[in-house]
């Protein structure tokens, strides 16, 4: 591993000197932090991180190394990545190679040996902001210069990336055991663990573009619909949020993850906003306001649903009765929606949990068992 300079400026004008790691050159986004003290590849191939600089709270990162087996799409996504004590040399018996190796070969240029507590204390207190990694020739940039360029970077409110980090063309993922059915997938964005959840259960997943229409969807003759997690602000997706209104509409069987959660709160009517410094680690603390119960869940986003927490409400584009079903005991922030009189539930955290915890992998036997029953309701002819 060869040490030369690097800096990551932040758009406060905020300075930290390090060393090179990973690609070398520019790199520049919005800079957030994770909380995850393991799963550091899982968060690196993580589509969602598209456009983000992240920040790892925990001190050594690198020391298992890199494999083929647990990557959640073809490529790392992060901007750029910051840590404090990179592993001199991977240890673990399904390593195949290092995490530098990873970096540079993707191009992502990155920084070690900065004080990654005082980066997410400023983070903490002033949100999530603008920031750049500069190293190589940029290096030597005059500091004005580097900030100026900082502080040119694009806001991520208003941004849609969902065609950046999605399929280009279709992608069936056969189902596992007796198939319930063809499920369609809009992927904005989905993970790997995703795909292999729903197939366990029994879909036939149909990954569909993030540019496909209602059209396309129906014309697969699919028995639900599932909105994957992804990037950028939902409230600049409004043709996902069409297509999910005709859907609920058609009273097709629906679940969103992540940011599908945040589009299932849009077609149902209620508004988005973006939070301070966002949510993302694998230790995030969830009620479950229908059980009582607490779970520990694994998170990344940066906006969320503006809904009542408390009671059943009218949803405001006419879809009948919603309920928030799960809420964030860190902030109160809406973590689940739940259609009362249509087959369609979100939450906003990753039950799929690679690599943990695996406290919510049971949403996706909610969402066969809401499958199988919309099938038998519809083979009575209740539907």
């Amino acid at each position: 591993m060869t040490y030369d300079r690097a800096v990551l400026v932040l758009e406060d004008g905020s300075r930290f000197e390090g060393s090179a790691w990973g690609a070398r050159g520019e790199t520049l986004g919005e800079v957030v932090f994770s909380t995850g003290m393991t799963g550091y590849q899982e968060t690196l191939t993580d589509p969602s991180y598209a456009g983000q600089i992240v920040v790892m709270t925990a001190p050594h990162i690198g020391n298992t190394g890199m494999n083929d087996e647990d990557p959640e799409s073809r490529r790392i996504w992060v901007d750029g990545f910051v840590v404090r004590d990179p592993a001199r040399r991977p240890s673990n018996f399904r390593s195949t190679r290092s995490l530098d190796d990873d970096l540079v070969s993707d191009g992502i240029v990155s920084i070690s040996g900065v004080d990654t507590r005082a980066i997410t204390l400023i983070l903490r207190e002033a949100g999530v902001m603008r920031g750049g990694i500069f190293s190589g020739d940029f290096v030597s940039l005059d500091e004005a210069d580097q900030l100026q360029r900082v502080r040119s970077v694009a806001d991520m409110k208003g941004q849609n990336l969902s065609d950046q980090v999605s399929v280009a063309e279709l992608r069936v993922v056969p189902a596992m055991g007796d198939p319930l059915g063809r499920l369609v997938v809009i992927d904005l964005g989905v993970k790997e663990s995703t795909l292999h959840h729903l197939a366990s259960r029994g879909f036939d997943v149909h990954v569909l573009p993030s540019s496909a229409t209602f059209d396309d969807v129906m014309s697969l003759d699919p028995v639900a619909l599932f909105y994957s997690n992804g990037p950028g602000d939902p409230s600049a997706s409004d043709q996902h949020v069409a297509l999910l209104q005709s859907a609920l509409g058609a009273r097709l069987p629906f679940f969103g993850i992540c940011f599908g959660n945040q589009l299932l709160g849009r077609a149902l009517g209620f508004d988005t906003y973006k939070l301070k410094y966002g949510h993302r680690g694998i230790n995030q603390p969830v009620l479950d306001k229908t059980t009582g119960k607490v779970e520990i869940t694994a998170q990344n986003h940066g906006f969320a649903v503006d809904a009542p927490r408390d009671g059943v409400i009218d949803s405001p584009a006419g879809f009948g009765r919603v309920q928030v079903t799960h809420v964030s005991l860190n902030d109160d922030v809406v973590e689940g929606l739940t259609a009362l009189d249509l087959p369609a539930f979100s939450v906003q955290y990753h039950p799929e949990a690679a690599a943990g915890p695996h406290d919510s992998t049971y949403l996706f036997d909610r969402f066969r068992d809401l499958v199988s029953d919309s099938l038998a309701a519809s083979n009575r002819g209740d539907r």
